[in-house]
């Protein structure tokens, strides 16, 4: 487990130097293609693109630290600096958003004409094709090795592809029509446009620092634990997930049944988290309190031959995203015990 772990911090890395490199790239092709038209919409293309350029080297040494293993001051891992990446990166949108709007909003008032228009197109177009093999190949490599950092990057490239799309449009409408105050009115909205998906961006990056609980991570925990259910497990209620990037700490509570001896509850249970860590699709651990069954789970235990059943088993509740983050319907009042843990690296 460790090599793979190894092979995907390096798949991360040399992700985050393909995006550093290629945003210069297509910086320098907005740059120069400003330079030759000076439209106030190219120039709000290439505005954005430097925050491209920022946030990918940003995003280059996150990355590596996020990468770095658990130690005794991070024991959760270093993985929620790249939720601080992501954040910085929105932030970073709606500063060029802002940006954008005051030059739009000075090309108006001035109508600085515009030049060499095809030529223009054609830069500009090439800039838009390098970004979109960009943006799909950071949104592929961030969902397959989990990385919040390069899911957002991959996001707001892709978002750059509409932007040059937009501006590519109204130069061409300049060019048919030759209104020019198209070009800074397409800039505003290109501005307008932006300002909302660094909003998204940063809304996201913090809940990411917040333990905002995600609906797609836990619906695939309950599909897990439902998998690798046993008898011994009668119910799992009250679970909350920290995430620190690709790794998550799962706590929950673990109905048992209660005449079992400590040593068959222990062996049961790191049977039980071991299989679910390894069919969930994060890194991480699960720790369970565990709740004695107190016979008020007589009708959905599975158990056999329970020594001190009360009523006959009836039907086994399937685990859902709500019933294990609820309490439990019935009310237990044992005590809780903490059993071990199991992780992957």
């Amino acid at each position: 487990m460790q090599n793979a772990v190894s092979s995907s911090d390096k798949i991360r890395n040399r992700a985050a130097w393909v995006s550093a490199i290629a945003s210069v790239l297509i910086f320098a092709m907005k740059v120069f293609a400003y330079r030759l038209t000076g439209s106030t919409a190219v120039l709000s293309d290439a505005l954005e693109s430097i925050v491209n350029v920022i946030a990918a080297i940003v995003a280059l040494f996150v990355i590596r630290f996020a990468s770095q293993p658990a130690d005794e001051n991070h024991p959760y891992g270093h993985g929620k600096a790249e939720y601080f990446s992501s954040a910085f990166e929105g932030g970073m949108i709606f500063f060029a958003a802002i940006m954008i709007i005051g030059e739009a909003v000075k090309a108006l008032i001035y109508h600085e004409p515009t030049q060499q228009l095809e030529t223009g197109l054609l830069i500009v177009g090439g800039a838009a094709l390098v970004n979109l093999a960009l943006g799909l190949y950071l949104k592929r490599v961030g969902r397959t090795h989990q990385s919040d950092a390069l899911k957002a990057s991959g996001a707001h490239v892709l978002s750059d592809v509409l932007t040059t799309v937009g501006v590519m449009v109204g130069l061409g409408l300049v060019l048919l029509t030759g209104i020019q105050w198209l070009d800074p009115v397409i800039a505003v909205l290109v501005g307008l446009q932006l300002a909302y998906a660094g909003f998204k961006i940063v809304r996201g990056s913090l809940g990411g620092l917040m333990d905002q609980q995600d609906p797609a991570s836990l619906e695939q925990l309950a599909e897990a634990m439902e998998k690798n259910r046993v008898p011994g497990v009668i119910n799992i209620h009250h679970l909350r997930v920290i995430r620190s990037g690709r790794f998550h700490h799962v706590d929950a509570h673990m109905v048992v049944p209660e005449y079992w001896d400590v040593s068959q509850v222990h062996a049961m249970t790191g049977d039980f988290e071991a299989a679910v860590v390894k069919d969930y699709e994060f890194d991480g651990e699960l720790v369970f309190h565990l709740d004695p069954c107190k016979k008020s789970y007589c009708d959905s235990c599975q158990v056999p031959q329970c020594p001190i059943r009360l009523q006959p088993f009836r039907q086994k509740p399937d685990f859902s995203v709500k019933s294990l983050t609820d309490d439990p319907a019935p009310t237990n009042q044992g005590t809780h015990d903490r059993s071990g843990s199991s992780q992957t690296n």
